[in-house]
């Protein structure tokens, strides 16, 4: 049976009103480069891919589109359990807008008063998919983080949310072509890409890696 690998890529949306959001710039080239890789590896890939206009890969990688972190924790819910490998590259909002019924279902318009937000703490969605992993499962998530404490802040995050392993990129990462990342174990080894690289050949790179920690 072929590995079977759940990714999940790009920003979430979290809804003001029914046309504005709070989002990030997350294009989801990673994610999607890294089911473009675990296709040419023979894994039976599923992608779960948030509101971005680069395309995902052809079948037999299978897509499933989300919206909000609501919509991403639906789905992981749903397929997590049945992954050997899961890689969490999807930039998921900390915070969103608490619903304002005045909001609800329509526009709000333009004045000269003053509009307040109040936000609400997201779901932590790669610490709920770890707490509930089976046993033989790989987690491997992604921290953005700026570049003079993005490995302390990784390893933080692998200690604070059950990882197995996690991707440290400098903020720069976001929304460029390249990426000059570091992958760092849960026994605190740090992996160095051999240098900057394009998403698409530093996916394949992180690929092999993983693979030594499943073996």
């Amino acid at each position: 049976m072929p590995i079977r690998v759940l990714i999940t890529a790009g920003p979430t949306h979290e809804p003001i009103d029914a046309v504005r959001f709070l989002g990030n710039r997350s294009s989801g080239k990673m994610g999607i480069a890294l089911a473009g890789a675990c296709l040419h590896a023979g894994y039976a890939t599923t992608l779960l891919l948030g509101p971005v206009c680069a395309p995902p890969p052809p079948p037999p990688v299978v897509t499933q589109r989300f919206r909000t972190c609501a919509d991403l924790q639906g789905l992981l819910r749903t397929h997590a359990q049945q992954a050997d490998l899961i890689i969490m590259a999807a930039a998921v909002a900390d915070y969103r807008p608490k619903p304002l019924a005045a909001l609800s279902g329509g526009k709000f318009r333009r004045s000269a008063e003053k509009v307040s937000l109040e936000l609400e703490p997201t779901p932590d969605l790669i610490a709920e998919v770890a707490s509930t992993r089976r046993a033989g499962q790989v987690i491997v998530g992604f921290a953005l983080e700026p570049r003079e404490e993005m490995i302390a802040s990784t390893k933080s995050k692998i200690a604070r949310k059950g990882l197995d392993a996690c991707v440290a990129n400098p903020l720069e990462t976001m929304d460029s072509a390249v990426i000059d990342g570091t992958l760092v174990l849960q026994d605190g080894r740090t992996i160095a890409a051999p240098c900057t690289m394009l998403k698409e050949d530093f996916a394949i790179w992180v690929l092999g890696e993983l693979r030594s920690i499943r073996t």
